[in-house]
Parts: C-alpha cells; structure tokens; sequence
C-alpha cells in the first residue's frame, strides 16, 4: 500500500525556502546533500535537548512515540478525550495537512501549542518582525513553521480555542544548577535515530530557573494570514500557500520557485562524481528548465560563485547567468565605500573584477601581490605564532551562572616559526572532560604559549578575535581570582568588537591572514571561496617549494609535530594536482563528509565556518555515553585536524615568504 503524501511542517517549510524543493524531497535517484544521519544532526543543533528540557516544564505528560500516522493519530485523539491533559509530539490531521506538535496543553476548551526550537532570543528585549508586524527574515522560518501548526490544529478541532507559544532557550537567563546538559544524553535506537537518555531528577525544582521562554505569538500568526499577498513570487496568501503546496505535493507536481543566488547552496546540486554513480541534479533540471541550458553550460563559471556579489539576483533576473556576462561597471558599488581611500591591496571590487576578468580570458594565473606582501612582511615581528580555535556554542548551559548559546572555546593548535627559520607545532589544547566549561582555563593556557615573546601573532578570518572577545566579558563577569590579569591579556593580542564595552586595539593585534589572502592573492581555482581549505590546496599546487618539501616523511621529525610522526601532506592525483591535504586525514565520522557539516552548522549570527566536524565530535564527548577507546579516538582525530589548520597557515606564509625572498 503505497503510503499517504502528507504536507507535514518540515515539508512545508522546505517549500517556503523554494517551492521546487517539494518535488525532489526524499526521492532516491535525486541527491540531497542536507545531512541525513539523524544522530549527527541532533548533535550539531542539539534540538534533541532543548526539546526535551522543554518536556520537563510540562511534567505529567503522555509522549506518542508511534510514528505510523494512523497509530499516532488515534492515540492523541483517544487523550483529547480528556477535560486536561499534557501531550508530548502530539498528531494532528487536517485533508493531506499532517504535524506532530512538540508540547500541547489541553484545558478544558482552550489548547496551547508549544515549538520548541534549538534557537535563543533574549525574552526581554527580542523583535520578531518588521514595522509591518510581519515576521523579520531571522524568524520567517520559525514563525511560519507554528503559523502552519496551528492552522491545522485549528481545522482538526473545530470549536476549540487554540493558542500558539514558540519556546527557545533564553539567552538572558542563567542556569541556577550545575551539571544541566548532562542530564539530557544523546544516544540511538536500534534504527539509528536520535533519542534523549534522561539522567537524574528532571523536576521544575530540580532544574532550576527555566533557561528556556515561551513566547505568545498568536498575534503575529493573525498578522501572518491576514495578508493578502504573503508570498509575492507565487501571488498567494499564507492559507493560499498552504491549499497550493498540500495540492501539489499530494499530486507529486512540480512547482517551479524562483532562481536566486541562494541556489548556490541548493542540497540538490550534483556533482560530477555523484552524476558518475548515477545520481541526478535538482539543481541542473531546474535552471535547464527555466533557462535552457545545455550540459556546457554548467561547465562555465557562473555568476552564483563570483565573490561576495550582492548583484546576483539582479543578473539572473537579467539573465546574465555566466561571469562572462558581467562587466567590470556592474560590479562597482552603488554608493561610496566605507574603507579609507588608497588603502593597501585589492578592494572587495577589485577582486570580483579580477575573478570575472580570470575567467573571461580563461586565464588560470594566479596572482600574488608580492611587493605588497612584502611590505606587510617587513612589519611582523619573529617568532611568529599561527594559532587556530574549536569552538561550539550549547544550548543548554554546562554550569550554575552561565546562559544558553554562551560560546565555549574547546580546543586550539598553535604552530611556530623562528627567525632561522625552523617550524615547529609549539602548543595544543583540548578539554574533553564533560560537563566542564572550559574558556577560562583555555585563555590560561593559550596566555602560556604566546606570551613568553612579543612575536606576531596570526589567525585566519575573524573567528579568534570574536571567541577571545566574548570570554572577556566573560570573565569581566566571573569571579576568577586572574581575571584581570586575563583581561589584560586577552587586549593585548585582540581588537574590541562591537558588542564589548570597552574600545582597543592591542599591541599584538592578531593578523588575520585570511583578510592577507582578499588583499594580496587570487587563485582561479578557488571559484572566489576563501576558505584555508580550499586556499591551501590552490597554493600548493602553484608552489614547487611546497611540493618538493611536504611530499616528503619530514613533518614529524624534521619538522616537530605533537601528533604526526613521519608524515607525508603532499601526494598526487593522476592529473598532478595534489590531493587537498584535509582529505588525507581520517574521517572524525566514518560515511560523512566534514564539509557537509560544516555546511550545516549555522552560528547565532548567520556566519557559516570552517569546524563543523569538529563541534559535532565535541558535542558526542559532552552529552553521549561513550567508551574510553571512542573518547580517546575522537580527541586524537580533533587534535590532527586543528594541527593541520595552523600547520595550512604556515605552509601559506612559507610560500608568499618564498616568493619576496626571490
């Protein structure tokens, strides 16, 4: 019997990111690169917890663990049958409209939905839409998703009175208990799936303050389908959307959405290899659809990877689809830039305009700014430090006093190089005790390495100075005996941000060698990304130096590393380009690829980084129930990979060294 084509709310949420999605949803012969291993994505959002944290401010409920329809509709109808009742995942049917609700509170006539999200916001000060009172685009998803929920509620329970609450963690609330993410443990049923181990008392007493808020959005939901034209591409109302979107994916009719930038990262975008084991392309049936294009076309540089470009849409609208439609003009700025006048190496315009003209001219040189670099060069001072950070950010807080989604540094490498020259991998770091929080003694040990000199310190992108910014208001709020001296510390090698404060600019600022790389360097094959996973094999490729060093057993002996002995970076494809070294590394997760998680990790602020492996292994040492052997594997793989990223940025500045040394 072939089962039911509900609309459920991931369902309909996915057509609201693009309606298309509808129709390659969940069919085998399309790929889908949205992670699949359901316990990998509860660690990484750590939804599994916060959902059931949520559980424990309803005591007394019924959890529906069915997840046949059929069954879980009749057992959450037989217990509507109640005056008052509490029911955990309860299922809702209206037509083909189906929902599983995180929390309902039955009394008497009147229902209350809760959704309950992975998510923070501040319940004191937190706006959720725009003058319109529409919802703003960081909670479109989130209030869309409850707007959708109570619609079908409402239509399956006529006469009822029913209310909608989004709950999320409270990122002004502090946790009064300690040890309170350990008592919500991850684990797997015998299908893989995720599932919560709760450990210990678990009463409203015994947790505490509540560090998650409900917020009352029915307002807003009104607002939501009281507007006449709430999806302006497809010219339907919030209702008229959820009737088309039922209809068409009851039928299994594609629905064509529009073609914008965001299809870049479209998860059903096939690579050459995934089209090699037979797998199709969403994302190529859509723009030859809708554009005509031939195989060949997807062979030229599109104008969806040119390099922080906010005029895409503007030329897919123009249909100007490939770079070698862009002209130098229509990459200037509209209005005047804010970056001082002659400042030193490319503009972010200079280097769209480098990138279009490259691939115009089917030039692969590279270009590095030698004199340029040298110039920076001459102004770093030896020994020179190259230091790199884990972080993640939890939701529900490891220790009395501290919030949800507080950053936590986990881990850091630390490679060295002297003025004779001589590279060494200096220091590392790592805390993987559970239910520690760590980033006060991380500083202590990280002031240990760097400050026994006054050399030039180097991170790639701003991720280190934002991480060492936010434990210093950390610590100016802690009661830790050195945390003046750490203060101190943490400006000397930092800048402020805009969120702290205080204002400086300290001695040994640390220099951001991913900012060197926009200003100084360009590789066409880096397709505009610079990312040091995808710069570091660009490098390598052009430097015979490298080449010639790394493809060599020295990094271990020659060069000291703390967990290589012996090791080769540098091998070859059989076209004689180098394999990327991050490939070379064991997998932390066998059968997933860490970019996919990188992807799919998404900070509070929208920055999508480097790391997701890494926060993903940390999550499985904090809230699962592992053997020794498993925890000591997973350290020693975190402890490679955060080596090989500041052993990347040494292998950078040794060739641009190469270069002005010539």
């Amino acid at each position: 019997m072939t089962p039911p084509r509900y609309l459920t709310k991931s369902r309909f949420k996915l057509g609201l990111e693009c309606p298309t999605k509808l129709y390659y949803t969940k069919k085998e012969q399309y790929v889908d690169k949205k992670l699949d291993n359901d316990f990998l994505a509860a660690l990484a959002k750590g939804g599994f917890q916060v959902g059931e944290l949520a559980k424990c401010y309803f005591p007394g409920g019924v959890n529906i663990d069915e997840l046949d329809y059929e069954i879980a509709l009749a057992k959450t109808n037989e217990l509507l049958k109640k005056d008052s009742v509490i029911i955990y995942e309860a299922a809702f049917r209206h037509d083909n409209l189906f929902i599983r609700a995180d929390v309902i509170v039955k009394k008497g006539n009147a229902i209350s939905i809760y959704e309950v999200k992975a998510k923070s916001a501040d319940s004191v000060d937190e706006q959720l839409t725009t003058k319109a009172g529409l919802p703003n685009a960081t909670w479109k998803p989130y209030l869309c998703d409850i707007a959708f929920q109570r619609y079908v509620v409402q239509n399956s329970l006529p006469g009822h009175n029913i209310s909608a609450f989004l709950m999320v963690a409270d990122k002004s609330s502090l946790a009064s208990v300690d040890g309170l993410n350990q008592r919500f443990l991850l684990t797997q049923d015998p299908l893989g799936r995720a599932k919560i181990n709760v450990i210990g008392d678990v009463s409203p007493i015994a947790l505490g303050h509540k560090i998650l808020c409900a917020i009352h959005v029915d307002d807003i939901i009104d607002r939501i389908f009281a507007e006449e034209v709430f999806d302006t591409y497809l010219n339907l109302s919030f209702e008229g959307l959820i009737t088309f979107f039922s209809d068409k994916y009851e039928k299994d009719e594609l629905i064509q959405g529009d073609l914008k930038a965001y299809c870049r990262d479209c998860e059903f975008r096939a690579s050459s290899e995934d089209e090699s084991y037979g797998f199709l392309s969403g994302f190529k049936e859509c723009w030859t659809r809708v554009y005509g294009l031939t195989p060949d076309d997807f062979q030229k540089p599109s104008v969806l990877d040119i390099w922080n470009c906010r005029g895409k849409d503007s030329f897919i609208k123009e249909r100007r689809l490939f770079q070698a439609e862009i002209h130098p003009q229509d990459l200037q700025p509209k209005t005047t830039r804010s970056s001082k006048v002659g400042e030193a190496g490319l503009s972010n315009t200079d280097r769209q305009i480098m990138q279009i003209t490259k691939s115009k001219e089917d030039d692969n040189t590279i270009y590095c700014d030698v004199e340029g670099l040298s110039e920076i060069f001459r102004k770093f001072k030896y020994p020179l430090h190259f230091i790199d950070f884990e972080t993640t950010a939890v939701a529900i807080p490891f220790n009395m006093g501290r919030r949800p989604y507080e950053q936590i540094a986990f881990q850091f490498s630390h490679h060295i190089i002297y003025e004779d020259g001589t590279i060494a991998h200096k220091g590392q770091w790592i805390d993987a005790e559970q239910g520690r929080f760590p980033n006060f003694q991380f500083v202590r040990e990280l002031k240990n390495e760097l400050d026994k000199d006054d050399g030039t310190i180097f991170r790639y992108s701003a991720h280190e100075n934002s991480i060492l910014n936010a434990i210093f208001r950390q610590l100016c709020e802690s009661q830790e005996p050195d945390r003046q001296e750490l203060c101190d510390w943490i400006k000397t090698i930092t800048k402020s941000s805009q969120s702290t404060a205080e204002s400086w600019i300290g001695d040994r600022n640390m220099v951001d060698l991913c900012e060197l790389v926009k200003k100084y360097y360009y590789a066409p094959e880096t397709n505009g990304s610079n990312s040091i996973k995808t710069v570091l094999p660009a490098i390598i490729n052009s430097s015979s130096f490298l080449k010639e060093k790394y493809s060599q057993p020295i990094y271990g002996t020659q060069v000291k590393s703390l967990n290589f002995n012996d090791h080769i970076w540098i091998k070859f494809n059989d076209d004689g380009t180098i394999i990327n070294p991050y490939y070379l590394l064991n997998p932390v997760f066998d059968g997933v690829d860490s970019e996919l998680l990188d992807s799919y990790l998404t900070s509070e602020e929208g920055e999508i980084r480097d790391g997701g492996a890494a926060m993903v292994a940390y999550a499985q040492m904090q809230f699962t129930q592992i053997q020794i052997a498993e925890r000591e594997f997973i350290r020693n793989a975190l402890l490679k990979y955060c080596e090989l990223d500041t052993l990347a940025m040494v292998m950078i500045w040794e060739e641009w060294n190469k270069k002005i040394n010539i």
